[in-house]
């Protein structure tokens, strides 16, 4: 068994309604038969496929694949040193006894001793006399004036070159500005979001989780493949604040030498959870899961929506490991610079992360896209909230391809079928006119799936999420019908689905690709990215645009909202900060 890491230990029955949910196999287990002298455990281990080892749960016959905990911890940890406070400058003589004390931690250890040529603060040492400066945060800048301009660009959909353009700076300078501004995004969010790390207290989150794919364009004509990686990301639905937002790629790590070290330690002869590198896509991986892809199979037989979530279910089942829904094929490749993550690894990282920082949270709700991989990560890193029932989740699927006139046919359908309602139950609030609608749908929920999931049709879609359905994953049977009704009211995908439909209209770079027939599902968009690094800095630069510098139409930033900012912050604020 992949040893437990830093108190992370995902490898167990992921069913909430089964007894072993949450409990490990044992460490050891004697070989032969079953004796009453030694112990017994209520796993097998088996194989779902080539270097893919599952658990068989005695209980319940759940067959969750094995996991590295290592590499979770790895991915949590990447996502976690984005909260790191930075170390203030201090004496920089090492042998001084002041050195690593931060300037403005307490009196007593330095004086303000004048200003620098570019107006720097200089200190001077009181134990050694040494003198330093600490510049700001634009020391050493060409043209600080315009990062605020810049800044405004890059979130109003403006390609790099119309910047260039209108900025009047050159390549090396927007980038150089561009890896500026994401840094003093990180350090402002970061100072205000250590409040959740430390246990701010909240009552209640309604949270959406769902994945977006972003494509990045071939550099040489030789190789016109594209990259295509995974960002996912959850927000609240009331308050609209994105807490995470993470990609499957780390930038820091170099190809060449985790492919050197992972044959080193012998990886390629490893199984999938037991190797020293199992977050990381290798090369040869990647290439033979790219010969092995191949189409899903959609058959629609059922309602359009029905017949979707089942085929779901079904290229999930076909599946050796369940987990894994990345599925490369010959038209992509992995990135030349830094390491792509595998995406199941990334989301395990994700809610370990949302884990730390909701400390401070009394009661969750988490609704998923429909993703086998979503959901056991979601019930791995909330397993003991789970238990203890201050934590729920739910699948939410909507019809995302239906026109809007389709759409506006559902919102039709769905208004005459509430006054219908009205007028049969006028004595009802419109509140409790939906949950009575909902809680006649419970009594006529839909079972899908190998895994017999019960899906409630929702009866009051809306044009945001037309042909709304709705899976209970952690029913325990302990909720009374009302308050079922009431859950399924509020799951929804609206609060992330927003956000990522904003990354669509206002990042240039992250605009949908256009996929033609000539290219042979190649794709190829002349706004798109060429380094995933840039990916990573405009996603987390917009992240801290949305949640603090945009108003809704209360006048209010998802930021005020939650109580992390008394108003809507100023670009120059954050720039300066």
């Amino acid at each position: 068994m992949p040893p437990e890491v830093d108190g992370i230990q995902v490898n167990f029955c992921k069913n909430p309604a089964c007894a072993n949910y949450g409990i490990p196999p044992l460490a050891t287990v004697a070989r032969g038969r079953p004796t009453r002298a030694g112990p017994q455990d209520s796993y097998i281990v088996t194989a779902a496929g080539v270097n893919v080892p599952t658990l068989n749960c005695r209980v319940c016959g759940e067959s969750p694949p094995l996991k590295s905990n290592a590499g979770i911890v790895e991915e949590c940890a990447r996502f976690l040193r984005d909260l790191e406070v930075r170390p203030n400058a201090s004496c920089p003589d090492p042998t001084c006894a002041n050195h690593g004390v931060p300037v403005g931690a307490e009196a007593g250890h330095y004086q303000g001793f004048g200003l620098t040529r570019s107006a720097s603060q200089r200190y001077r040492c009181k134990a050694c006399g040494k003198t330093f400066a600490v510049g700001k945060s634009t020391t050493g800048h060409k043209q600080p004036h315009k990062n605020k301009m810049i800044f405004a660009l890059l979130v109003n959909k403006s390609p790099f070159r119309r910047i260039s353009e209108v900025a009047g700076i050159g390549p090396s300078g927007l980038y150089g500005k561009i890896d500026f501004l994401h840094e003093q995004c990180l350090a402002f969010a970061a100072a205000r979001e250590r409040r959740l790390l430390a246990g701010m207290p909240l009552s209640r989150l309604y949270l959406a989780t769902d994945r977006q794919d972003y494509v990045v364009n071939w550099t040489q004509q030789q190789d016109r493949r594209n990259v295509v990686l995974h960002a996912v990301g959850t927000a609240d639905n009331v308050t609209g604040y994105v807490f995470g937002l993470h990609l499957n790629y780390d930038p820091a790590l170099d190809a060449d030498a985790i492919e050197r070290a992972a044959v080193a330690a012998g990886d390629y002869q490893s199984k999938l959870p037991f190797r020293r590198y199992a977050r990381c896509w290798l090369r040869a991986d990647y290439q033979t899961a790219a010969a092995r892809s191949v189409a899903p199979n959609r058959r629609l037989t059922k309602s359009y929506l029905q017949s979707a979530i089942a085929a779901t279910y079904a290229e999930a089942a076909q599946r050796a490991d369940v987990e894994v829904a990345e599925t490369p094929d010959a038209h992509q490749r992995l990135p030349t610079q830094g390491v792509q993550i595998h995406a199941e690894y990334t989301l395990y990282g994700h809610f370990f992360f949302l884990r730390r920082l909701f400390s401070g949270v009394e009661k969750l709700r988490f609704c998923l896209d429909q993703d086998s991989g979503m959901r056991a990560a979601c019930l791995s890193a909330f397993q003991p909230e789970i238990k203890t029932r201050a934590a729920d989740a739910f699948y939410v699927r909507i019809a995302k391809d239906l026109t809007v006139n389709q759409k506006r046919a559902e919102l039709a359908a769905s208004r005459a079928r509430f006054e219908a309602a009205k007028q049969a139950h006028s004595e009802l609030s419109d509140g409790a006119l939906q949950v009575l609608l909902i809680k006649a749908a419970i009594a006529h929920m839909a079972t899908l799936g190998k895994w017999q999931d019960c899906w409630l049709t929702h009866p009051l879609p809306d044009m945001s999420e037309p042909e709304k359905a709705v899976c209970y994953l952690t029913d325990c049977g302990d909720y009374d019908v009302d308050h079922l009704a009431r859950l399924y009211q509020k799951a929804s995908l609206h609060g992330i689905d927003r956000f990522f439909m904003q990354v669509r209209r206002r990042l240039s770079l992250l605009e949908r690709p256009i996929e033609t027939a000539s290219k042979s599902g190649r794709t190829w968009y002349g706004y798109s990215a060429y380094n995933p690094t840039s990916i990573v800095k405009l996603l987390g630069i917009f992240r801290v645009f949305y949640n603090y510098c945009v108003p809704g139409k209360d006048g209010k930033t998802p930021a005020m909202r939650l109580g992390l900012a008394k108003g809507a912050v100023g670009l120059e604020d954050i720039i300066y900060a």
